[in-house]
């Protein structure tokens, strides 16, 4: 019988260099009671606005598929190496896709601005405008805080393969585009998903809470309810302590589902020695005390292919230029109540003049033949937060994440699938922002603050974590099952 859970604050984030926690004893919850207010984006950026309630989600022709790209050269040779793609898509809506072109390094306020200015053009009828959007280009051509805004209201991925220096991999755009058109060409179909649950076996405190607080609650879902329903075809549970069972396994799943627990390689203990060994390194899995799963470990061989991953790890989609952690946590090393160097998570950040970047891990994935056809992972600092209840860190709320598998397995787009997590974000940011509202109302009518500091503190946490969750590949793309909607 597993011991009782504490109720600590758990970091998914290892050192390179020996793989050791970067916060082996988790902080206290009290560090939360003093969190920074987020900003409040202009016109309720984070409320969504769906042009078309009524349409079915999964249909093209209703939906509409769009592409994003950066202005200039580079942006038209990303659009040239997935033309396949867009013809494709055009014929599945019976429309011409429509192609946004937008400028560098957007800021938040600067992407509502365009969200409000050119993506919802009133001169453009609501039924021609997409809500599939795929982004190309590197978080620097095109920002995270764009892809972010519009995920709020639209189903929002990035396609972007870069060479160690950070330059476009146009080969791997056009092999990403082949492996999708070819399993949307494919005759043989699954009748149902397989299911791949694995937690790493480190013994750290963070991957102990996972196993409980997130894979226990799914495989009990999976084995009372979706193989009964026959909306698992089979059930994989990993817990990591054979060194080569995760690529083993997934390099036999078909049509299937891995969601996964790790630390996510950070700064090694001296820094990273170079912008080149982080980009290569950054987010990749610490499996075990001494094993990786790496770029270089999946760049070939078969792993997940036709499948979809939903990652849980710090940086396992990508490193942000700037945490939504980071005053937090320089608040705490200016307050020292808290042992060791809580902000030293943050040297895994790029240095000042470095642009933010995608992990090598999945860009390798998605660019592979035998890989997966769309990625879910963390884009910032990965915490506990986003399967426990923010009450009680004890308590399990996988359904957040479990949501947005069930939508994957009954056969939707991967798009729909990060919307369902999307959700939960939303409605966390309301209950955050709704409690910002009464401590300032009893501000301003001279009345004790009525909030429970603890709670603030949590709802800010879990707001930021959800926020992280970054889906890589085409939006539209989806598992080939029998009970797929065309």
């Amino acid at each position: 019988m597993s011991e009782p859970l504490q109720e600590t604050l758990e970091l998914l984030l290892a050192r390179a260099d020996d793989h050791q926690p970067s916060l082996p004893s988790g902080l206290d919850p009290a560090s939360v009671e003093g969190a920074p207010r987020p900003e409040r984006l202009p016109r309720r950026a984070e409320v969504p606005l769906l042009d078309r309630p009524d349409a079915d989600p999964n249909a093209l022709p209703e939906q509409r598929w769009g592409v994003i790209a950066p202005e200039g050269g580079e942006g038209d040779q990303l659009l040239r190496a997935i033309a396949p793609l867009v013809e494709y898509r055009a014929r599945q809506q019976d429309a011409e896709v429509k192609l946004y072109r937008v400028p560098p390094d957007m800021d938040a306020v600067q992407a509502v601005a365009w969200r409000e200015r050119v993506y919802r053009d009133e001169r453009v009828p609501s039924e021609e405008r997409p809500r599939y959007l795929l982004v190309l280009g590197s978080p620097e051509q095109v920002s995270f805080e764009l892809q972010h805004v519009l995920a709020q209201g639209a189903f929002v991925g990035r396609l972007h393969f870069a060479t160690p220096e950070g330059a476009p991999e146009l080969a791997s755009h056009r092999a990403y585009v082949d492996k999708v058109l070819a399993h949307e060409h494919a005759s043989e179909q699954a009748e149902a998903a397989d299911v791949l649950l694995y937690t790493a076996a480190d013994g750290s405190k963070a991957t102990v809470q996972g196993h409980q607080l997130l894979m226990e609650p799914c495989r009990k879902m999976v084995e009372a309810r979706w193989l009964p329903k026959q909306l698992a075809r089979r059930l994989e549970v990993l817990r990591g302590e054979e060194p080569e069972a995760l690529p083993r396994v997934a390099g036999a799943v078909r049509s299937g589902v891995l969601l996964s627990v790790s630390h996510g390689l950070g700064a090694p203990s001296g820094g990273w020695a170079s912008a080149e060994q982080q980009r290569a390194r950054q987010g990749a899995l610490c499996l075990t005390p001494e094993l990786e799963l790496t770029a270089d470990t999946v760049r070939q061989s078969s792993f997940l292919p036709g499948g979809v991953w939903f990652c849980v790890a710090c940086f396992g989609a990508a490193t942000p230029r700037k945490s939504t952690f980071h005053a937090w946590l320089s608040m705490l090393a200016k307050q020292k109540l808290f042992p060791g160097r809580p902000e030293a998570v943050l040297d895994s950040l790029p240095r000042p003049g470095e642009p933010p970047f995608l992990a090598a891990l999945p860009q390798a994935l998605l660019a592979n033949p035998l890989g997966p056809l769309a990625f879910v992972g963390h884009s910032d600092l990965a915490w506990n937060f986003g399967f426990a209840n923010p009450v009680n860190l004890a308590e399990s709320r996988a359904s957040r994440i479990l949501s947005a598998l069930e939508v994957l397995a009954k056969g939707s787009r991967v798009g729909v699938a990060l919307d369902a997590l999307m959700r939960s974000f939303r409605d966390v940011n309301d209950s955050l922002m709704s409690v910002y509202q009464e401590r300032q109302e009893a501000l301003e009518e001279e009345r004790p603050d009525p909030t429970d500091p603890k709670r603030l503190g949590y709802l800010w946490m879990l707001r930021n974590d959800l926020r992280g969750y970054l889906l890589l590949g085409d939006p539209a793309v989806r598992l080939q099952l029998r009970r797929a909607t065309k």
